[in-house]
């Protein structure tokens, strides 16, 4: 199977750059376009005390943060980036419509394989909502 279109899904960590050089590499064979994604949680969604910020203002701040990080993985990749995407929200929502919509054939992913990991692992939602072939990356 030939893939078209790679999509990398980053926590923006250091292990960000192991993920995206596998994507790269992988992308590079096949001849296929690689986009990277991150997606952070709302917080506005989740507090519902008073609070003295302004949670829109303060997410906006935080995308563009990320959206840099992105940019700055992208030009390390050693391979173009056809696509960065940011979100927030539910991590499988948000990565299976950035999927569909972008016509991605296979998704890569990192998976820490510790103690919290098999407790709180995000990855065990992408195994079971990710429309496409699943690439998952043991991180050490």
């Amino acid at each position: 199977m030939t893939y078209q279109h790679i999509l990398v899904a980053v926590d923006l960590s250091e292990d960000s750059h192991i993920l995206v050089g596998k994507g790269a590499a992988l992308a590079e064979k096949l001849g296929a376009k690689l986009s990277l994604i991150h997606i952070d949680t709302n917080y506005a969604e989740l507090y519902t005390g008073l609070i003295d910020i302004n949670m829109a203002e303060a997410q906006y701040r935080m995308a563009d943060h990320a959206q840099e990080q992105l940019q700055d993985l992208a030009k390390k990749a050693n391979y173009p980036v056809t696509h960065t995407f940011v979100g927030s929200g539910d991590l499988s929502d948000e990565i299976c419509n950035t999927i569909k919509q972008s016509d991605v054939d296979l998704m890569i992913c990192g998976h820490h394989q510790d103690f919290w990991s098999k407790i709180l692992s995000s990855t065990k939602q992408l195994i079971n909502h990710t429309p496409v072939d699943l690439l998952m990356v043991p991180l050490h």
